[in-house]
């Protein structure tokens, strides 16, 4: 069974509804999760936050994060998780962050880096992801979002009380 087919069983069986903020990936989350019948129960509200703008207008990550520590950051990441649950009132706030190439990396911050964060039952866990630097930008994507994926899966699987 696929993550997004696991991930969307459980919200259901849990009665949770999950939103999602994406930047590298470009909506590819959202496909993912809208590939399967049904999704509608529990997808409560989407977008592709690709500019520091829409992060900050949307998401209301504050200008001082996104200077300080940019928008490819645990900083940036946690700071989208709060704002996309405030604003949408999900259940589960699922967001993306990261570097895809094959331009625009740098030593502190290479290709292949990704931070995906969730915010569930107040809590948020911030994964980073760091792939090769030489993976053409659509497989960099997808595994950005596979990750993203296995990481709000992990945190719904675990027994906290929903």
């Amino acid at each position: 069974m696929k993550l997004e087919e696991q991930l969307g069983q459980i919200l259901k069986e849990k009665k949770l509804t999950i939103s999602c903020a994406e930047s590298c990936t470009g909506g590819l989350v959202s496909s993912k999760l809208t590939d399967i019948s049904g999704s509608s129960e529990y997808i409560k509200l989407n977008f592709v936050t690709y500019a520091n703008e829409a992060k900050h207008k949307i998401l209301k990550v504050s200008y001082e994060i996104l200077d300080k520590f940019g928008a490819v950051s645990e900083e940036c990441a946690e700071a989208m998780a709060n704002g996309l649950q405030e604003t949408t009132g999900c259940d589960v706030a699922l967001c993306t962050t990261g570097i895809a190439g094959p331009t625009g990396g740098s030593k502190e911050k290479p290709v292949g880096l990704m931070y995906a964060s969730v915010k569930y039952q107040g809590i948020v866990t911030i994964k980073q992801v760091n792939l090769p630097e030489n993976l053409p930008r659509i497989e960099m994507k997808k595994k950005f979002a596979n990750e993203a994926l296995k990481l709000a899966l992990s945190i719904v699987s675990e027994n906290r009380l929903s």
